[in-house]
């Protein structure tokens, strides 16, 4: 497609949400559809952003690469792939369908957002489709430039609620050069404090997990610093530590299926949660996955106050019953400054209502 037709694609767009703004109705902003079941409510139109798709620019040598909010997921690690480089937050893909623009709303991150950051820390850039139908720019394409920086990055997590986001820039990185994983038979106890002493050592450890009494390290970086922590930690080589890891990023590891899935995060260095249910623990310790048969609004207040008190906060990730809260309760400070953020970009409230709170 030409730069022309995407212009008249983004016309079309700013149209249907002016008419949107002028009769009150909501717009459901959907990508692929790959995470219809994160977040609260789906009210309103479907709006589908797909046909805005494409990569703007790539600069290898920049790594920075800019895109549309349409393109697939897969295409970008596709391009990517070709100069050896990633997107380092590895963000969950949840089906073919995943798009760019989900995947900054969404600001889900893989196993090594720990040690590399999350889909935020990435985000150089972006170009907002406010309320009002009109195109706002804030940030650049380039990693020194921070002007809007701070909104740019507000744009992660807000799943949509505050506009459109018609194109992102994100900081790209080298694949490792060298990558292994291991292994370790230890309680949930003895896990958690190795994580923590390993976390304040200089060991090129980019994701983690327990689950059922064993410890998953894998290690990326240059071939004489992995080998050389191979060396130090010991452990049982994993053979097929790529499918692994992509098991946990996807969630298509076993701990994924049936009943309700809590996101736990805490400060690295809080102890075991004791909660009824399955636990999966990742990113040194930060996020732990408790699986549930159930989740009611007794069980899902036991367990907020339970995460609260190690420091942290919890969400009813997928499953269960929604009126309990997907997301754990703002404090009314916090609260006010969502709802002053939402009325700025959104004033008539168009924009995936319900969604978060």
């Amino acid at each position: 497609m030409t730069t022309e037709s995407y212009s008249h694609i983004a016309e079309q767009f700013s149209e249907r949400i002016r008419v949107a703004k002028d009769a009150g109705t909501p717009l459901r902003l959907r990508g692929g559809g790959t995470k219809d079941w994160y977040g609260q409510s789906l009210d309103g139109e479907v709006f589908d952003t797909r046909a805005y798709a494409g990569v703007v620019s790539y600069e290898p040598t920049e790594l920075v690469i800019t895109a549309r909010c349409g393109t697939p997921l897969a295409e970008i690690e596709a391009l990517l792939a070709q100069h050896h480089q990633m997107l380092a937050f590895e963000p969950p893909r949840h089906g073919d369908a995943s798009t760019i623009g989900g995947v900054v709303a969404s600001a889900l991150s893989g196993p090594r957002r720990a040690s590399a950051g999350a889909v935020r820390d990435f985000v150089l850039g972006a170009v907002l489709m406010d309320g009002h139908g009109e195109a706002l720019r804030f940030g650049g394409q380039v990693m020194k430039n921070v002007a809007g920086y701070d909104v740019s990055r507000l744009l992660a997590g807000s799943l949509g609620t505050l506009g459109l986001v018609l194109e992102v820039s994100l900081k790209v990185l080298p694949v490792p050069l060298r990558e292994a994983s291991l292994g370790f038979e230890m309680s949930e106890i003895e896990a958690l404090r190795h994580l923590n002493e390993w976390a304040g050592q200089p060991l090129p450890i980019s994701a983690s997990c327990w689950h059922q009494g064993v410890l998953t390290l894998r290690l990326s970086g240059a071939e004489a610093a992995v080998e050389a922590a191979q060396r130090k930690l010991g452990g049982a080589p994993l053979p097929d530590d790529a499918a692994f890891w992509t098991s946990l990023r996807d969630q298509t590891h076993g701990h994924f299926d049936g009943g309700a899935l809590w996101r736990l995060s805490v400060p690295p260095a809080a102890s075991a949660i004791i909660l009824r249910g399955e636990q999966l623990i990742e990113w040194g310790g930060a996020q732990r996955w408790l699986k549930v048969e159930s989740a009611d609004a007794e069980q899902a207040a036991g367990i907020r106050r339970a995460v609260a008190a190690a420091g942290g906060h919890a969400t009813l990730f997928r499953g269960g019953d929604k009126s309990v809260g997907v997301f754990h309760p703002l404090a009314p400070a916090v609260a006010k400054i969502h709802e002053r953020l939402k009325h700025s970009f959104d004033p008539a409230g168009i924009f995936n209502p319900g969604r978060m709170y």
